[in-house]
Protein backbone atom coordinates (compact mmCIF):
# COMPACT_ATOMS: atom_id res chain seq x y z
CA UNK A 1 0.00 0.00 0.00
CA UNK A 2 1.09 3.57 -0.42
CA UNK A 3 0.14 6.35 1.31
CA UNK A 4 0.43 10.20 0.86
CA UNK A 5 0.55 12.93 3.65
CA UNK A 6 0.22 16.27 3.49
CA UNK A 7 0.57 18.85 5.51
CA UNK A 8 -1.99 21.64 4.40
CA UNK A 9 -0.70 25.55 4.29
CA UNK A 10 -1.23 28.21 2.62
CA UNK A 11 2.17 28.92 1.92
CA UNK A 12 4.12 26.08 1.70
CA UNK A 13 2.21 22.50 1.92
CA UNK A 14 4.18 19.46 2.40
CA UNK A 15 3.90 15.78 1.06
CA UNK A 16 5.35 12.47 2.40
CA UNK A 17 4.84 9.38 0.22
CA UNK A 18 5.47 6.15 1.79
CA UNK A 19 5.57 2.16 0.82
CA UNK A 20 4.38 -0.07 3.19
CA UNK A 21 5.18 -3.49 1.30
CA UNK A 22 4.53 -6.83 3.57
CA UNK A 23 7.84 -7.92 3.28
CA UNK A 24 9.38 -5.61 4.54
CA UNK A 25 8.85 -4.92 8.25
CA UNK A 26 8.66 -1.03 8.25
CA UNK A 27 7.52 1.39 5.72
CA UNK A 28 9.94 3.15 3.20
CA UNK A 29 10.25 6.37 1.85
CA UNK A 30 8.88 6.86 -1.57
CA UNK A 31 9.26 10.67 -2.08
CA UNK A 32 8.74 13.75 0.09
CA UNK A 33 8.54 17.55 -0.86
CA UNK A 34 6.41 20.99 -0.38
CA UNK A 35 4.32 23.06 -2.91
CA UNK A 36 5.86 26.82 -2.53
CA UNK A 37 2.41 28.80 -2.83
CA UNK A 38 3.24 32.80 -3.59
CA UNK A 39 2.27 34.69 -0.29
CA UNK A 40 1.41 37.88 -2.73
CA UNK A 41 -1.21 35.81 -4.63
CA UNK A 42 -5.13 35.90 -3.89
CA UNK A 43 -6.17 32.95 -1.94
CA UNK A 44 -8.03 31.82 -5.27
CA UNK A 45 -5.02 32.07 -6.96
CA UNK A 46 -2.90 29.94 -4.43
CA UNK A 47 -5.89 27.43 -3.72
CA UNK A 48 -5.66 26.75 -7.57
CA UNK A 49 -1.81 26.46 -7.40
CA UNK A 50 -2.25 23.91 -4.74
CA UNK A 51 -5.03 21.67 -6.61
CA UNK A 52 -3.01 21.88 -10.14
CA UNK A 53 0.75 20.82 -7.46
CA UNK A 54 -1.46 17.84 -5.92
CA UNK A 55 -2.64 16.38 -9.25
CA UNK A 56 0.12 16.20 -10.13
CA UNK A 57 1.31 14.17 -7.31
CA UNK A 58 -1.20 12.10 -7.15
CA UNK A 59 -0.93 10.95 -10.89
CA UNK A 60 2.74 10.70 -10.98
CA UNK A 61 3.02 8.77 -7.01
CA UNK A 62 -0.52 7.28 -7.37
CA UNK A 63 -1.18 6.57 -3.86
CA UNK A 64 -3.68 4.22 -2.42
CA UNK A 65 -4.80 6.67 0.44
CA UNK A 66 -4.60 10.37 1.48
CA UNK A 67 -3.64 10.83 5.31
CA UNK A 68 -4.12 14.59 6.80
CA UNK A 69 -4.25 16.53 9.71
CA UNK A 70 -7.54 16.91 11.16
CA UNK A 71 -8.51 20.07 11.72
CA UNK A 72 -7.84 21.92 14.84
CA UNK A 73 -8.42 25.54 16.19
CA UNK A 74 -6.98 27.28 19.32
CA UNK A 75 -9.40 30.27 20.38
CA UNK A 76 -6.47 32.46 19.60
CA UNK A 77 -5.86 31.57 16.18
CA UNK A 78 -9.42 30.40 14.62
CA UNK A 79 -8.72 32.80 11.62
CA UNK A 80 -5.58 30.36 10.85
CA UNK A 81 -8.01 27.34 11.22
CA UNK A 82 -10.31 28.78 8.88
CA UNK A 83 -7.31 29.53 6.34
CA UNK A 84 -6.13 26.29 6.71
CA UNK A 85 -9.26 24.79 6.03
CA UNK A 86 -9.19 25.87 2.17
CA UNK A 87 -6.28 24.23 1.55
CA UNK A 88 -7.75 21.92 3.41
CA UNK A 89 -10.17 21.50 1.33
CA UNK A 90 -8.23 21.42 -1.58
CA UNK A 91 -6.49 18.62 -0.83
CA UNK A 92 -9.79 16.31 0.29
CA UNK A 93 -11.18 17.67 -2.95
CA UNK A 94 -8.37 16.25 -4.66
CA UNK A 95 -8.97 13.17 -2.76
CA UNK A 96 -12.50 12.63 -3.65
CA UNK A 97 -11.86 13.47 -7.51
CA UNK A 98 -9.05 10.60 -7.59
CA UNK A 99 -11.64 8.07 -5.56
CA UNK A 100 -8.79 8.37 -2.71
CA UNK A 101 -9.50 7.08 0.84
CA UNK A 102 -9.26 9.64 3.36
CA UNK A 103 -7.06 9.19 6.66
CA UNK A 104 -7.31 11.64 9.44
CA UNK A 105 -5.58 12.00 12.46
CA UNK A 106 -5.10 14.68 15.13
CA UNK A 107 -1.70 16.38 15.29
CA UNK A 108 -1.05 14.87 18.77
CA UNK A 109 -1.59 11.34 17.97
CA UNK A 110 1.04 11.80 15.01
CA UNK A 111 3.59 13.64 16.86
CA UNK A 112 3.14 10.88 19.56
CA UNK A 113 3.37 8.08 17.07
CA UNK A 114 6.78 9.11 15.58
CA UNK A 115 8.33 11.15 18.69
CA UNK A 116 6.85 9.52 21.57
CA UNK A 117 5.65 12.97 22.57
CA UNK A 118 1.92 14.20 21.64
CA UNK A 119 3.19 17.30 22.23
CA UNK A 120 6.90 17.33 20.10
CA UNK A 121 8.74 20.45 18.66
CA UNK A 122 8.87 20.55 14.89
CA UNK A 123 12.45 19.80 15.16
CA UNK A 124 11.88 16.61 17.33
CA UNK A 125 9.75 15.04 14.33
CA UNK A 126 11.85 16.15 11.47
CA UNK A 127 14.90 14.45 13.90
CA UNK A 128 12.63 11.28 14.05
CA UNK A 129 11.40 11.30 10.85
CA UNK A 130 14.75 11.46 9.76
CA UNK A 131 16.12 8.59 12.33
CA UNK A 132 13.88 6.49 11.53
CA UNK A 133 14.02 6.11 7.59
CA UNK A 134 17.36 6.32 7.99
CA UNK A 135 17.76 9.69 5.72
CA UNK A 136 21.37 11.35 5.77
CA UNK A 137 19.18 14.92 6.36
CA UNK A 138 16.53 16.04 8.28
CA UNK A 139 13.58 16.72 6.06
CA UNK A 140 13.38 20.63 5.32
CA UNK A 141 10.88 22.40 5.73
CA UNK A 142 9.57 21.15 8.64
CA UNK A 143 6.48 20.85 6.68
CA UNK A 144 7.64 18.14 4.41
CA UNK A 145 8.63 16.44 7.86
CA UNK A 146 5.32 16.52 9.28
CA UNK A 147 3.76 15.41 6.13
CA UNK A 148 6.32 12.39 5.98
CA UNK A 149 4.98 11.52 9.57
CA UNK A 150 1.13 11.30 8.89
CA UNK A 151 2.21 8.71 5.44
CA UNK A 152 4.18 6.78 8.72
CA UNK A 153 1.53 6.80 11.06
CA UNK A 154 -1.20 5.79 8.66
CA UNK A 155 1.19 2.87 7.16
CA UNK A 156 1.66 1.75 10.83
CA UNK A 157 -1.55 1.39 11.55
CA UNK A 158 -1.98 -0.51 8.60
CA UNK A 159 1.18 -2.81 9.35
CA UNK A 160 -0.90 -5.73 10.86
CA UNK A 161 -3.65 -6.16 8.59
CA UNK A 162 -1.19 -6.54 5.98
CA UNK A 163 1.59 -7.97 7.00
CA UNK A 164 2.50 -11.84 5.72
CA UNK A 165 1.28 -15.00 8.04
CA UNK A 166 4.27 -17.80 7.47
Amino acid sequence: MRFLGIDPGLRLTGYGCVDLDPSHPEPRLVEGGVFRLTPGHSLPSRLADLDRDLAAVIEELRPDQLVVEQVFSHVHRARTAILMGHARGVILLAAGRNGLPVIEFAATEVKKAVTGRGHARKSQVQKSVAMQLGLDGIPDPPDVADAIALALCAARREAPATSVVS
